[in-house]
């Protein structure tokens, strides 16, 4: 099994596909990564060498930020817009959208799910 970038790449898989489960790499980025390394995109995961492995892993830690490092770098930018106070920040520390998309209805991913009235127990009367 393949490992690159601390993720074990799934047997079985296209290269292709196997190198996005890799967080900061997508399927763009995978078949530019393969054809610089003139590697073929439709050969499978475990049928890869140790050198293809190898020159793998050393051009995506030469030229991409990914996992850890990207992670810190995206929670480090919003947390820069919350410490500023732009709309953008306030947004993130509400947790609404913060690209201008309607709350009136949907946005109930970033809302989390309904609030709704609890009523009180004991509230009717008994004769």
């Amino acid at each position: 099994m393949a490992r690159i970038a601390g993720v074990d790449l799934p047997k079985g898989k296209r290269i292709e596909i196997a190198l996005t489960y890799i967080y900061g790499i997508g399927r763009s980025t995978s078949k530019k990564i393969l054809s610089s390394l003139k590697i073929s995109p439709s050969k499978k995961s475990d049928l890869l060498n140790a050198d293809e492995i190898n020159e793998i892993r050393k051009f995506i830690d030469g030229h991409f930020k990914v996992e850890g490092e990207l992670r810190s770098e995206v929670s480090m930018n919003i947390k820069r817009l919350m410490d500023l106070g732009c709309y953008r920040g306030l947004r993130h520390r509400k947790s609404l959208p913060a690209h201008g998309q309607r709350t009136h209805t949907n946005a109930r991913t970033r809302k989390g799910p309904k609030k709704t009235a609890i009523k009180k127990k004991g509230s009717a009367t008994k004769k």
